[in-house]
C-alpha cells in the first residue's frame, strides 16, 4: 500500500517500478527516483515517477529508503 502513497517515495530512494510496456507482463525495473511525477497524494496503480536512467513508470515497491 505504502507504493500508492505520494509522500512515501522520495527523490533518491531505489524502487521497483513497472514501465509502460511491461505492464501486461508485470515485469519490474530497479532503478533510483530523480522525479515523482504523480501530482495527487495518492494513486491506485502506484506513484508514477522517473528514474536518474530516464525511465518512467509506476512505483510497484520500495526497495529502501534514501
Amino acid at each position: 500500500m505504502n507504493n500508492q502513497t505520494r509522500s512515501n517515495i522520495k527523490p533518491g530512494m531505489t524502487v521497483l517500478i513497472v514501465l509502460k510496456q511491461d505492464q501486461r507482463t508485470g515485469k519490474l525495473t530497479k532503478g533510483i527516483v530523480k522525479d515523482i511525477l504523480t501530482k495527487s497524494p495518492n494513486h491506485p496503480h502506484g506513484i508514477k515517477v522517473r528514474l536518474t536512467d530516464g525511465q518512467v513508470g509506476r512505483v510497484k515497491e520500495i526497495v529502501n529508503s534514501a
